[in-house]
């Protein structure tokens, strides 16, 4: 029995000569569309839709495959005489290969100027039902969405004359992967637009960017997806221009040093080791803030990962080149950077868009049996209304080292506490089980420098402990969320030792 394939796609790519293919292989091709004129100018000889549904399309397209004698030749199982002979009754004739894509509806939403009804004349229904009958068909049906498969479909029918069972399985597995991920994006754009904050069914959808050797350690599995749409600040977006392949380590390290800086507007360089900083710097150029990131703690630096929100230049990449470093993100490097750092052949040199517009995200994390969701910390310095607690005024100095001591502590896994002197952390508190502790790894790494630096804190002070332990330090000037119920006790002891302390009102507990 003469075979036939029902070809219709968005993305064009390797189907013509992959249908030629098809047709030098005897197999009838039927299509529709721009598809089917693409194949004529070709050569191929097409059966229009129309031919095989007896049915003038219609609707601006919207009507043309939801036909019987479409999905008939597609879900009539061959091991089945009453389908074959409604088949047979009917005039249907059966359907052995499909090979459809779909609309670009990603694509569509993705433009600045696209439009709400843009978005839903991009919503495919004939193709996600052709692609859902194949797949639930496929015992005798290939279904191929993806154009990597074409050449293996074309390898097993020239070796065997007909595509393997075990491969019409993985077919069929990955065409629904295709349309949930498609629904997916339909999904998350409509709650969206409705302002649906908590659907009752969260569906979410990512690509895979790349496997990985492994995990956290080397025996577990891992892999690294990427989300449409998601922030072009990011590691999933970042483009590699030298080094090994990334692990899983590196990409959280990397991310974790990408949300550090983007919260500064001047000069930033963020040094990160197991997902918390070790040393930040701010200053007037790229070199200045890469200094001061690792003169902050040249010891923790060792084997890190750091992120500049400049350019990095020839002198920032000789005293880079200094050091053993795992990954430098950068917007970009100079000709001269690039042939110094690339003389080390395993330092990973990353490139990321810091102009593109960063949408708030929502995360989701996994935990067993289920998943948490939760917005973004993209809560800022400018955002907050401060508050003098103390009797002392902070003076303008020191309200320039909280802001920049703030704007590093949300970062840190908490407890958090964050002290900083002269645009650079001087002490790093982190994941203590109390807020006193993190205070005194802070000041304990920090050492005389502590003397006149100023302290930030994740989450209000339980107790007053940790502003005695600042105050023997010799810091000066304190921000904190406020709103323990011993606030006071705090705020006495700051006036006690002439401490200025101010107030934001929020938190950022970073677990």
């Amino acid at each position: 029995m003469k075979k036939r394939a029902l070809v219709s796609v968005s993305d064009k790519t390797g189907i013509i000569p992959f249908v030629q293919k098809l047709e030098s292989l005897g197999v009838e091709i039927i299509s529709t569309g721009g598809t089917k004129k693409a194949l004529a100018e070709a050569g191929v000889k097409v059966i229009g839709i129309e031919d095989v549904t007896q049915f003038p399309e219609m609707m601006d397209g919207r009507v043309k495959t939801l036909h019987p004698n479409i999905h008939g030749g597609l879900l009539a199982r061959r091991d089945v005489d009453a389908h074959m002979n409604a088949a047979k009754e009917h005039g249907i004739e059966l359907i052995d290969f499909v090979i459809v894509n779909l609309y670009p509806f990603q694509q569509t939403i993705e433009k600045p100027a696209s439009t709400y009804a843009d978005a839903i004349e991009n919503i495919d229904i004939g193709g996600p039902s052709m692609i859902r009958s194949a797949a639930k068909n496929h015992a005798s049906v290939s279904i191929i969405v993806d154009a990597d498969d074409y050449d293996v479909v074309i390898e097993e029918l020239e070796a065997n004359g007909e595509v393997s069972v075990e491969r019409k399985r993985k077919l069929a597995a990955k065409a629904f992967r295709h349309t949930a991920a498609y629904d997916a994006l339909i999904a998350e754009y409509l709650t969206k637009q409705v302002g649906e904050e908590t659907p009752e069914k969260l569906t979410v959808t990512y690509n895979l960017k790349q496997t990985l050797r492994y995990g956290e350690n080397p025996h577990q599995k891992a892999s690294f997806y990427e989300k449409p749409l998601g922030n072009l600040t990011s590691i999933a977006r970042a483009k590699q221009l030298h080094g090994k392949e990334l692990s899983y380590n590196n990409i959280n390290d990397a991310d974790a040093a990408l949300a550090v800086i983007r919260d500064f507007k001047e000069p930033a360089v963020s040094a990160i080791k197991h997902m918390n900083p070790c040393g930040v710097g701010v200053g007037e150029n790229v070199y200045e803030a890469y200094m001061k990131a690792f003169e902050a703690d040249p010891v923790s630096i060792f084997g890190g990962i750091v992120a500049s929100n400049r350019e990095v230049d020839a002198m920032t990449a000789e005293k880079m080149k200094e050091i053993f470093l795992e990954i430098v993100i950068a917007p970009s490097f100079t000709e001269e950077a690039l042939e110094i750092l690339t003389e080390k052949k395993n330092l990973r040199l990353l490139t990321v868009d810091f102009a593109a517009d960063q949408p708030v995200e929502q995360f989701v994390k996994s935990v067993a049996g289920g998943a948490l969701l939760q917005d973004e910390d993209t809560l800022s310095y400018e955002d907050v209304t401060l508050k003098i607690a103390t009797k002392r005024e902070p003076t303008e100095d020191e309200l320039k080292q909280l802001k920049m001591a703030w704007n590093v502590v949300k970062h840190v896994k908490s407890n958090a506490i964050v002290l900083g002197k002269a645009d650079q952390t001087i002490g790093i508190g982190a994941g203590q089980m109390n807020r006193v502790g993190a205070a005194k790894i802070a000041i304990e790494q920090a050492g005389e420098q502590a003397k006149g630096a100023v302290l930030a804190s994740d989450a209000f002070f339980p107790m007053n402990d940790t502003v005695e332990a600042a105050a023997k330090a010799g810091i000066t000037a304190i921000i904190q969320p406020g709103g323990s119920v011993k606030d006071q006790d705090s705020i006495d002891k700051a006036d006690e030792y002439g401490i200025t302390m101010v107030f934001t009102g929020v938190r950022h507990f970073k677990h």
